[in-house]
């Protein structure tokens, strides 16, 4: 207040100057905004310059860059940043020094893109680390926005370990290291696992020079494969194969581990280079054949599931890691070339005896066909010879038919013991595989486990019959039913077939007879034991001509006899040798000549 006393009012204060608004200075308005302007920064448009963040908020961001205004930025293009803060450096495009408004336009976004290209080439070149922001997902990968340019980050190099869910890496900003470059097509490819891998590989070298075989580590479960599972050993991987997960089977190693679980694995082997390494899980328990029964031996029976199915057998598990095989000849009593598939399934509950056991091996073996009596034990009390019995066809040979009575017990009917009458060229033109055919027991081949059997036996043989109507000479009506080169088939009545030689097929005429067509035949021939009868068409009018023949020679011989006597009656007694030579015995030798032409 003491000072206020010797305040004066200046003398030539302008008033008026004061009341209007203006400065009371002795400069000139014109030298004062050349003052001004000498005080700020000469900018252009469109040209790329740095600013300072000075203020910001959850939309905006204000930036000075020493203009006579500041410029409002949105935050939206600093979203690969989210560190940003007020004091900041940073590059803005300057679109417009002033809008309608007076405002300055100024654009983050655009001055990134003006020297991202110079920026993404000189990172690859320096291998320098830079910040990206990703943006969302594309085939295959990630797109990145690096220095405001979008590349891509492919899924393989996101991580050292297998990227389950993309999903979560949108929207956050990470380090990467620019490893391609496309210049023609403006294309970036950039890797975050690139630069974790060299770290990685330090960590790794340290790991591999102490593993050691049957070093027990602490592993994490990186990948489950159909083959195996891959194990983290903090920065080295190694593999348990599925048949080293378990003791027991193992169809899906997700069956015994789950992605990111953490246990102890055994190391069992590795390279040279320890490069690749085998695990072990299973080995960490004790192995199941050393806690298998003692008592345990062979004959005893046992019960397992069916865990393998194979052609030649079945493996059942009576215990885990405990395995015996039922070979598929131990299944059933029968000789039939059977697929195990045909008695059982994977899943089943099957009971076995024992066969054979080896404990050092960790090998068994087993049986089911043993549970049943063998059907070949008491054979003869139970398929007597003569017996009678329903059997199933189950294959042919070019000698006779095969068939089962019942599992285990097979026998062969000879194709001459399939019938009677009819010639069987093969079983397939008598019966089919299937079907069921009634058979008579003829002979038991115990030792071999075959029985002979018969067809045509369970009828009465025809052919003592046959051999009463199909007599030598006896003519028969008949049917040409086959034609071959040595001769024809005929069909006789009863169901008898017989044969005739191309010889005995010319008809009187002098044609051959054909296929199909119905002759009067004459048996020439009949044999009961080979079930042969020979016949003759031509035979029958041959021996009607002979007849006739015989019958004409007969008759002409009578009447040369009788001529003779009747001349040795009208003639007189020839005493002597002389006179027997006369004229009249000549006329008379030559009458007789005639009578005998004539009568011809």
């Amino acid at each position: 207040m003491e000072n206020l006393k010797n305040v004066h009012p200046i003398e030539d204060f302008n008033w008026e100057d004061y009341e209007n608004g203006s400065a009371a200075t002795s400069v000139s308005k014109e030298d004062q905004e050349k003052a001004y302007d000498s005080t700020l920064n000469k900018v252009n448009d469109r040209e790329v310059v740095d600013g300072t963040v000075i203020a910001m908020n959850k939309r905006e961001v204000v930036v000075n860059i020493g203009y006579k205004s500041d410029g409002i930025i949105p935050l939206s293009e600093f979203r690969y940043n989210p560190e940003l803060k007020v004091g900041d450096t940073v590059e803005v495009y300057i679109e417009n020094q002033e809008d309608k408004k007076g405002q300055l336009i100024l654009s983050h976004k655009k001055a990134r893109a003006t020297r991202s290209w110079d920026r993404v080439n000189a990172a690859l070149e320096n291998e320098e680390i830079i910040k990206g922001y990703i943006k969302c997902r594309t085939k295959g990968g990630m797109i990145v926005d690096v220095f405001g340019i979008e590349a891509f980050l492919p899924g393989s190099q996101i991580d050292v370990k297998p990227i389950r869910d993309y999903d979560v890496f949108v929207g956050k900003t990470m380090e990467f290291k620019v490893v391609k470059i496309n210049q023609e097509f403006k294309n970036v490819v950039v890797s975050h696992k690139a630069l974790i891998e060299a770290e990685l590989e330090q960590q790794k070298k340290e790991i591999i020079s102490k593993l050691e075989k049957g070093q027990v580590l602490e592993g994490t479960v990186k990948n489950i494969t159909s083959y195996g599972v891959f194990i983290d050993l903090g920065g080295v991987d190694g593999l348990i194969h599925i048949t080293d997960l378990s003791w027991g089977r193992v169809s899906d190693p997700r069956e015994v581990v789950q992605l990111d679980q953490k246990l102890n694995v055994v190391i069992l082997d590795f390279d040279d280079e320890k490069k690749r390494i085998a695990l072990g899980l299973k080995q960490l328990t004790p192995h199941p054949w050393d806690a298998l029964d003692a008592n345990l031996q062979v004959g005893d029976k046992v019960k397992g599931k069916v865990v393998v199915m194979a052609d030649y057998g079945a493996f059942i598990e009576i215990a885990p890691g405990v395995e015996g095989l039922i070979h598929v000849s131990e299944m059933s009593w029968s000789q039939h070339l059977r697929s195990a598939q045909d008695f059982m399934k994977v899943g089943d509950e099957v009971e076995a005896v024992i066969l054979t056991l080896d404990r050092d091996e960790r090998k068994m073996s087993l049986g089911i066909k043993q549970l049943k009596q063998d059907p070949w034990e008491t054979i003869e009390e139970k398929y007597p010879v003569g017996s009678k019995h329903t059997a199933k066809v189950r294959n042919f040979t070019n000698f006779g038919v095969f068939v089962e009575i019942e599992e285990g017990v097979d026998g062969l009917i000879h194709i001459s013991d399939l019938s009677w009458t009819k010639k069987v060229k093969h079983p397939s033109e008598f019966t089919q595989i299937g079907a069921d055919i009634e058979v008579q027991v003829l002979e038991i081949d115990k030792e071999n486990r075959r029985l002979s059997l018969g067809h045509k036996q369970l009828e009465e043989n025809p052919w003592d019959v046959f051999e009463t109507v199909f007599t030598v000479g006896s003519v028969h009506e008949g049917t040409i039913i086959e034609m071959l080169d040595k001769g024809a088939v005929v069909a006789l009545p009863y169901g008898v077939e017989g044969f005739a030689t191309p010889k005995h097929l010319v008809k009187e005429d002098g044609s051959q007879a054909q296929l199909d067509e119905k002759l009067e035949f004459k048996v020439i021939e009949f044999n009961k034991d080979a079930k042969r009868i020979i016949l003759s068409h031509s035979r029958i009018f041959e021996d009607v001509a002979k007849a006739e023949e015989r019958a004409e020679k007969k008759a002409a011989s009578g009447a040369k006899k009788s001529s003779s006597s009747n001349k040795r009656e009208d003639s007189p007694m020839i005493q002597n040798q002389a006179a027997s030579t006369t004229l009249g015995d000549i006329d008379a030798l030559a009458a007789l000549k005639e009578q005998l032409e004539g009568k011809k």
